[in-house]
């Protein structure tokens, strides 16, 4: 139950810091959690799934503990990135990211970079916090929420003119483009 094809979701592949928040969307007009027993899943079977996703299974166990964890610093994400300037909100961040550091190495292929943290089970969500600062750092404009005010998804614009507006053009972006010709064609 941990391979990349059982995941659920509508949108997978964005960077881990929204790939978290991606764990949260909207099915069939009701919201669906992947950590909430979603599918028949149980909540470790859910969080098996992301770490299996996001590239992070061969480094941290889905257990209980990991997925506290991984939710506190998944309300954390979503506050802030819903209101960059809420202080609260980025005080949550920060209290994630206490959890780890950084650790300068030197590596066969020169100066290298290693994550540590005071308890692994907090590494998951140590990864998608710095990574969420990864994302600040780069292209903070890029860090959008889905143009749908049904859809509750979040991407990083990688488009070359940074006009990208839905999560995903097949779903969301279909759906509007279907409900903006049949308006223009009542209107006939």
């Amino acid at each position: 139950m941990t391979t990349a094809a059982t995941d659920p979701r509508p949108l997978t592949g964005e960077p881990i810091a929204l790939d978290l928040l991606n764990t949260r969307w909207m099915r069939e007009g009701e919201l669906t959690d992947l950590f909430a027993g979603a599918f028949g899943l149980t909540r470790v079977e859910g969080l098996a799934i992301w770490l299996h996703s996001a590239g992070l299974a061969d480094r941290f166990r889905a257990d209980a503990a990991t997925l506290v964890h991984l939710l506190t610093a998944r309300e954390a994400l979503a506050r802030v990135v819903a209101d960059p300037t809420d202080a609260g909100a980025r005080a949550l961040v920060d209290a994630v990211l206490e959890h780890g550091r950084i650790r300068a190495t030197l590596t066969a292929d020169g100066p290298g970079e290693r994550a540590e943290f005071d308890d692994p089970t907090w590494g998951p969500a140590w990864t998608a916090a710095r990574n969420y600062l990864d994302l600040l750092g780069s292209a903070p404009d890029r860090i959008r929420k889905c143009a749908s005010q049904t859809c509750v998804l979040h991407f990083h614009d990688t488009s070359r003119n940074g006009t990208r507006r839905w999560c995903s053009m097949q779903a969301c972006g279909n759906r509007a483009k279907a409900s903006r010709h049949y308006a223009r064609t009542r209107e006939r």
